[in-house]
């Protein structure tokens, strides 16, 4: 039997946060830091919620040293260097990536959605034509209203026929305006050139599994499952890769699981870097690091559930509370609100859960982001409502000033 080659945990770590570009040593800027970032993750997770900047943004602003909404849009609209589907959620990918996707598009047939279709090929047909014929068009350009805003199943039928078109790949978004879909023709929105042949079922799986490693680092099989959505086993395609020598199975000290990486990064384990100047990352519930919540929990020891789903009584941190990233750990979490109206970054409850033996260091950093994220969210000054352990609260107040 092959004796698994041993990392520690702090080496699995450092290589998470350096592909996670979480490690202080990438200075990512402008419109080709962005897509840099989306291209490294393999996906960035798109969310509705709007009780500060959306997910989407909130990813991106942790890793893009002055990070602008409009370089999003211009990837999107203009360059066509990205795209919308569907990956661990509804996501921006790399428009280089979307050949694998194509045979989840042909494949996209849930039991929810297959239902719904039946008997609506009439309403599907007449809304790809006014695609056709008039060009991109939002859920809005349809008569009809919704019978009200939320999950897919209230929308009117024409928005939902949009989807569904969408989900196929007969459609793509070719742009949001003021978060709306903006839907149009595939092949118009394409850009010329790129290849769209699919892939054998090997090929994409390769991809798939590799994409992940990619930008995870360490990950076992269920990580990388989950990670891109990969659905179905994957024992036999992991297997393949390792016996081609592209990934290696290795274990973490101290924990039961065995993981994978790729080769070159094992291989290059003692040279990740080790940051530069540190910062205190707030990253969104949706960031690529903390999605897997279970991979979190094992190996940063940092267990996080978002709580917005949760009635109020039941909630311990708060309605949506942002991890806090510090020095290679996850040492608390903070609830933050943007009053927009009055400016005003409002922190409900700030919870500091590891002894911090830098306190003055933490702190100071600690208000700087705080600071950022407020001009970040169009706001002028930061409010602190809650400290825990409450010992912090005047000397993080101090740093906001």
């Amino acid at each position: 039997m092959t004796q698994l080659h041993k990392i520690s945990l702090q080496q699995a770590k450092n290589l998470i946060l350096h592909k996670q570009l979480l490690d202080d040593s990438t200075s990512l800027r402008g419109k080709d830091g962005t897509y840099q970032a989306i291209d490294q993750l393999g996906y960035i997770q798109i969310d509705t919620i709007h009780i500060i900047e959306r997910s989407h943004h909130v990813a991106l602003n942790a890793r893009v040293e002055g990070y602008c909404q409009e370089h999003l849009h211009q990837l999107q609209k203009h360059d066509r260097k990205i795209f919308e589907y569907w990956a661990h959620a509804a996501s921006y990918l790399p428009i280089k990536d979307y050949r694998y996707y194509i045979s989840h598009m042909q494949g996209k047939r849930s039991k929810s959605i297959s239902n719904w279709i039946k008997g609506k090929k009439q309403i599907i047909d007449r809304v790809k034509k006014r695609v056709v014929e008039e060009g991109a068009l939002s859920g809005s350009d349809f008569e009809g209203r919704n019978k009200r805003k939320g999950v897919w199943w209230d929308w009117k039928p024409e928005k939902m026929a949009l989807e569904v078109l969408f989900l196929r790949g007969e459609l793509m978004v070719g742009e949001r305006k003021n978060f709306r879909r903006i839907y149009d023709l595939t092949e118009r929105v394409l850009p010329p050139g790129l290849d769209i042949s699919i892939p054998g079922e090997r090929e994409e799986k390769h991809f798939f599994i590799k994409r992940a490693l990619g930008s995870m680092g360490p990950a076992s099989e269920g990580d990388i499952d989950k990670y891109m959505h990969i659905t179905g086993r994957m024992s036999r395609w992991l297997k393949e890769l390792e016996e081609s020598g592209e990934i290696v199975q290795i274990s973490i000290d101290g924990l039961p699981k065995k993981y994978y990486i790729l080769k070159e990064d094992l291989a290059g384990i003692n040279d990740v870097s080790k940051g530069g100047e540190p910062r205190a990352h707030l990253l969104s519930p949706f960031d690529n690091l903390v999605i897997l919540r279970n991979r979190i929990k094992e190996i940063f020891d940092f267990d996080y559930t978002l709580e917005c789903y949760l009635p109020a009584d039941k909630r311990k941190y708060g309605y949506f509370s942002l991890p806090i990233l510090w020095k290679g750990d996850l040492v608390g979490r903070l609830d933050p609100k943007a009053d927009r109206k009055n400016q005003e970054l409002i922190i409900n409850s700030l919870f500091i859960e590891k002894e911090m033996t830098d306190g003055d260091e933490f702190f100071a950093a600690l208000g700087k982001s705080l600071k950022g994220f407020a001009a970040f969210n169009k706001c002028d000054e930061v409010s602190l409502i809650k400290t825990y352990p409450a010992k912090y609260g005047k000397n993080i107040k101090r740093h906001l000033k």
